[in-house]
């Protein structure tokens, strides 16, 4: 394993945002990262895909990329298979990867940028699917000692783009591998969004893995930017959840405005629909902006400091407080 200094981290960041690291280094094993964690560093900052993150400023301290790879199969029943996978694979990749072997449970889930690490802890999802579905056990290392940590499905406190590696354990673990419960016989879930439009735009008579995947995939390219191409980190800002009595009173005022039901007494409101009732869809200023074609997505057009990028998101957040009185959160991680 090799530290370098000084070295900038646009490559490593979706957003294309330029700051340097004092220090770098790749782990590619579980030796590795605890010859990383043993490293003296002021800060410790661990990367995957660089996929869901804001960086604000230059890094003191340790970037630590994770890029441990592999996929394999570690148990199997009848209906089920069991497979444990390197938190530095790439997602999509390893959801193609499942299509190919006919393995259901992350179908959904396709296209969505980043590494297998940091699936659990944003508990990603779309599309009606989430991590915590398919989930089986997250393996840590613990930085302070260097011993591994298992953590089964209830360990990890699963929540809407929540886990338990966003408070209690953040800073003291790097995720180096998880286990995944797929299904032999998938069950299909294509009720949630635009998914049986798409497939019926397609023409599929026939549900299958790929027909499903290749939908999603439609959908996502027509909505969201490529970060290859316009820098982004895909839906900036989490749907916020509401009482039920709360949203009663909005629906008065705006007769338009859509929900979900979220448990008995809450609603979840979609917070692109609000960003783009407070009159943010397509706005731009200098090279930070709200993309033309979906409102929750925050862009750097070129050269966009994190800061600039940060302070419209407070924009946002502002505004939609003062229309609505709602709160939005933000789901990127800021550094």
């Amino acid at each position: 394993m090799q530290v370098e200094k000084n070295i900038s981290l646009l490559p490593f960041n979706t957003f294309h945002i330029h700051v340097e690291a004092g220090m770098f280094c790749r782990i590619t094993t579980i030796d590795e990262a605890r010859e990383a964690v043993a490293i003296k560093a002021p800060d410790r900052l661990v990367l995957g895909g660089g996929s869901n993150i804001l960086l604000t400023r230059n890094f003191d301290g340790l970037v630590i990329k994770t890029e441990i790879p592999g996929v394999e199969k570690i148990a199997e029943t009848p209906e089920t298979v069991t497979v444990r996978v390197g938190a530095g694979q790439n997602w999509h990749g390893f959801v193609q990867w499942c299509i190919a072997h006919g393995y259901g449970g992350v179908e959904n889930l396709s296209l969505i940028p980043g590494c297998v690490g940091a699936a659990p802890m944003q508990n990603i999802g779309a599309y009606g699917a989430e991590i915590s579905h398919v989930c089986g056990a997250v393996h840590c290392l613990q930085v302070n000692d260097g011993q591994m940590l298992q953590l089964g499905n209830s360990d990890c406190r699963f929540g809407y783009r929540e886990s338990i590696f966003k408070h209690e354990l953040k800073d003291r673990v790097i995720i180096t591998h998880v286990d995944f419960q797929l299904q032999k016989q998938p069950v299909f879930n294509t009720s949630y969004g635009a998914i049986e439009a798409e497939l019926d735009a397609m023409g599929v008579s026939t549900l299958s893995l790929q027909a499903v995947s290749e939908a999603v995939i439609r959908i996502r390219q027509s909505k969201l930017p490529d970060p290859a191409v316009v820098g982004n980190a895909g839906s900036f800002f989490k749907n916020p959840v509401i009482p039920a009595t709360q949203f009663d009173k909005l629906k008065q005022v705006y007769p338009s405005m859509p929900a979900y039901q979220s448990g008995a007494l809450e609603m979840k409101v979609p917070a692109a629909w609000l960003i783009e009732q407070a009159g943010w869809k397509g706005y731009r200023l200098g090279d930070a902006g709200v993309h033309t074609r979906q409102a929750l997505v925050l862009v750097n057009y070129k050269q966009a400091t994190g800061c600039e990028i940060l302070h419209l998101s407070q924009q946002i957040i502002d505004s939609v407080q003062q229309k609505f009185g709602i709160s939005l959160q933000r789901e990127v991680n800021i550094v």
